[in-house]
């Protein structure tokens, strides 16, 4: 962080308190913040459930609707926040992110769960998570130090998954759900001053490059004609069906193993935990080895893991294990593929292409969680959807392959 700071005190354009290592330390408490009341959503399930006699499909299409909209709504707050700024944009997604959670607290209906912790908190997601700091950072650090970066701000992600899933368990068990969903609502409120220090200038006060000088409709246009990044947005949607649908079915998953719930929380925290690792060193290799490499073996490892965690008896030890092994690989892609579209595209439009790219992950995320809902309420198993997240981890492994790591062609204009 000091060298990072150093590197960039007279480069960043930022007022005298707004250093490198400021908006570093800003950004980083953002996506733990944001991150972690998402990632423990799964813990709720059961115990509202029970009070209210719902079935797991009912969480699975809410929670299914909020990995939609997160996806749909990123690239539109991405666009907002390469034109307008970061800093409104992760503001306003605070604000919807606290807010659902509160009507989740007093959700009564299927259709108020819908609302609260399917579309505001969906919507606030794509304004306040991890994605938007990630441009933030690649638009304020410098090329050779974007890749430590951008993992340091997924590692915070996935910090705070670590934090908030036993966290949110021990709040549900000692205090209620309803005091636990109030907790995390005050806390999404601690983003609004931290986005102060993520602050970019507006798009018309920007002095962008000529090679940078791209309307909305021709980096669109760029963006869907490259191969390179039709394959890599393709491949981003095993990302989240596998995420989403671990990410919310697994602590039950646990339970009807046999297993305890504060057993859930710790299998969640251990991905959490091990993801850090594994986003900071995807993150350090990304800049020895090729990424698409990379991505490939990250998809071909969570095959495997879920291949031996199913085929094998459910004990305390494999499900932490199998906790580490998916925190390895966990968030991992993001910096890659991050990184990816900032190397084809430039950091013009890095927010609304990297936004589209999660559109990708998103549907992904709400087949998973939809599809994990339904088939358990329909067979009482979760086993083929197991399958299915292991066949799209070999997919995408391929998938990646082909990828050409390099910047797009562009034809240079010529003077009169």
């Amino acid at each position: 962080m000091a060298v990072i700071a150093d590197d960039l005190r007279a480069t960043s354009g930022t007022g005298t308190w707004r250093t490198p290592l400021v908006i570093i330390v800003c950004g980083c408490a953002i996506a733990l913040l944001s991150f972690g009341p998402r990632s423990s959503v799964g813990f709720f399930i059961q115990p509202i459930g029970r009070e209210f006699a719902w079935g797991r499909d009912v969480f699975g299409l809410a929670l299914a609707l909020q990995n939609l909209l997160w996806g749909l709504g990123q690239p539109i707050a991405g666009a907002i926040a390469d034109r307008f700024g970061v800093m409104r944009v992760v503001c306003v997604g605070a604000l919807l992110y606290a807010a659902g959670l509160l009507m989740m607290r007093y959700a009564a209906t299927p259709l108020s769960l819908d609302l609260g912790a399917g579309v505001l908190i969906g919507f606030g997601l794509s304004g306040c998570s991890f994605n938007l700091v990630l441009s933030a950072f690649s638009k304020l650090l410098p090329p050779e130090r974007r890749g430590i970066a951008l993992g340091a701000g997924t590692a915070a992600g996935s910090f705070g998954q670590f934090l908030f899933a036993p966290f949110g368990v021990a709040l549900i068990d000692n205090f209620g759900w309803q005091t636990a969903l109030m907790v995390f609502a005050a806390l999404m409120l601690l983003i609004v001053p931290l986005s102060l220090a993520l602050a970019t200038p507006p798009a018309a006060s920007t002095n962008v490059p000529a090679a940078d000088q791209q309307s909305f409709q021709t980096a669109l246009a760029e963006a869907f004609g490259h191969r390179s990044y039709v394959l890599l947005v393709l491949g981003f949607f095993t990302c989240g069906f596998q995420l989403a649908f671990i990410t919310v079915h697994l602590p039950a998953y646990l339970v009807d193993r046999g297993m305890s719930a504060s057993i859930g929380g710790w299998v969640i925290a251990a991905i959490g935990l091990f993801n850090i690792i594994g986003s900071l060193s995807v993150g350090w290799l990304q800049n020895l080895f090729p990424k698409r490499y990379i991505l490939s073996v990250i998809y071909f490892t969570r095959a495997l893991s879920i291949i031996a965690f199913i085929s094998f008896p459910i004990t305390t030890f494999s499900a932490i294990a199998f906790g580490a092994i998916s925190g390895l690989t966990w968030l991992s892609t993001v910096p890659p593929t991050s990184a990816l579209v900032a190397l084809m595209f430039g950091t013009r439009w890095f927010a609304t292409l990297y936004g589209f790219a999660f559109v990708s992950h998103q549907v992904g995320g709400f087949l998973g969680v939809l599809l994990g809902g339904v088939v358990f309420e329909r067979f009482g198993s979760y086993t083929p959807i197991w399958w299915l997240s292991a066949l799209f981890g070999v997919l995408s492994a391929l998938i990646n392959l082909p990828i050409v790591e390099a910047p797009v062609t562009r034809p240079v204009a010529q003077p009169a």
